[in-house]
């Protein structure tokens, strides 16, 4: 859970478009925006550059809930996502949405895997990480920067799945629970996955349905052009 909000100053501005943008830039703020709750007119915003990119570094980047203060106005809002310009990789653009602290919301958080698995450790096997994000539901002060899943228990040809997750009864897993979190392989079976069988030339071998398949089929022309030559 959220311990406190941060707050991030911002001022409301009028002018829009390219030009109003590089202006705001240059003179040392970043262009912004908040969707509103009952999706009225956008509010625009600027933020003062330097305050934002600290922001930033000390508490991460999107889906980050938050306090905009706006003038003097406190809108709750959740940092949707930031545009970077491509050479200076500073940000240009911060687009928020507002929340109601009241109400859930659905939001895609990032899944890690710990531990190392039995079936790595004592067998030798390969652990795989299938699934690197979850979807949940919950109040937005619930909002984590991420979950974390133990797979040290887990043996070779064993699956994590999401059913398997227990993140707590404040979060409701929306992402199937049929999805695999993670499985642990045996080694032989993921390099033979990942290397086709050659023959001794060097050049992948065809299944044998399809080389039996041509086969019945030249044997076939062979008969069609001998019953012609009759």
């Amino acid at each position: 859970m959220a311990e406190e909000l941060t707050i991030l100053k911002a001022e409301e501005r009028e002018e829009q478009g390219s030009a109003a943008s590089r202006r705001l830039r240059r003179a040392g703020f970043v262009p912004g925006a908040v969707t509103r709750i009952d999706h009225s007119k956008s509010l625009l915003l600027k933020i003062n550059a330097r305050e934002f990119m600290a922001l930033l570094r000390s508490r991460g980047e999107q889906q980050q809930l938050l306090k905009l203060d706006v003038s003097g106005k406190e809108i709750h809002a959740m940092l949707r996502e930031i545009q970077y310009h491509p050479l200076t990789g500073l940000p240009i653009n911060a687009d928020f949405g507002e929340i109601d602290l009241n109400r859930k919301i659905r939001i895609r958080i990032p899944l890690f895997v710990s531990g190392e698995p039995e079936g790595v450790r004592l067998e030798g096997g390969i652990l795989q990480h299938m699934l690197h994000s979850i979807e949940v539901e919950c109040s937005p002060l619930d909002v984590v920067e991420s979950f974390t899943v133990d797979v040290s228990a887990l043996k070779v040809d064993e699956s994590l799945f999401v059913k398997d997750l227990q993140l707590g009864d404040k979060y409701t897993i929306v992402t199937g629970k049929g999805n695999v979190v993670a499985l642990v392989t045996a080694a032989e079976t993921a390099d033979a996955e990942a290397a086709p069988a050659v023959g001794e030339d060097g050049k992948p071998l065809q299944p044998e349905v399809i080389s039996k398949g041509k086969k019945e089929e030249a044997e076939a022309e062979g008969d069609k052009d001998k019953a012609a030559k009759k």
